[in-house]
């Protein structure tokens, strides 16, 4: 009987094969749609970047620049007594032409940082956040141009290399 009952297919193996068949052309199906996409959106980036995206090819980022600038002593505005700032810092700036133009102008640049610094009270600066208003107040003063009528300066960052408040 045994032998009869192996040569007979179970009724559970013959209604289970469909299933088995659906499942694996479902799986196929969903890896041959994720290559498609894939490559569907390699295409669209690779695209984008030489003929589509004309913005995106013509701003080809430059490097930044960095200008180490002398250091400044200032004596601050007083609170608790006198009081001197003596700071370090290195200008990020957006291309060569724009570092040779601060350092072509550094007098106006150093006037403009130290008028600032000089108008601080120690309590406005000593804080993280006070150096991080104050390096965003210096890109501000630094941007403006030189000349009047001028292009603005492109400074994007002041990097403190040394910050003592005596």
């Amino acid at each position: 009987m045994k032998a009869n009952s192996k040569s007979k297919a179970d009724p559970k193996d013959e209604a289970s094969a469909p299933n088995t068949k659906k499942k694996m052309l479902g799986l196929i199906g969903g890896v041959a749609l994720v290559i498609v996409l894939g490559v569907a959106g390699g295409w669209y980036w690779t695209s984008m970047g030489s003929a589509g995206g004309k913005e995106h090819k013509s701003e080809k980022a430059e490097p930044p620049e960095y200008i180490a600038l002398d250091p400044f002593t200032v004596n601050l505005q007083p609170e608790n007594g006198d009081q001197y700032l003596q700071v370090q810092f290195t200008l990020q700036v957006a291309n060569a032409e724009t570092a040779e133009l601060i350092k072509a102008n550094m007098a106006k640049a150093r006037s403009r940082v130290l008028l600032l610094l000089s108008g601080k009270h120690a309590s406005e600066i000593n804080t993280v956040e006070g150096k991080r208003v104050l390096a965003k107040e210096i890109v501000d003063a630094l941007k403006q141009p030189f000349m009047q009528g001028g292009e603005p300066q492109k400074v994007s960052d002041v990097l403190f290399t040394a910050f003592i408040i005596q």
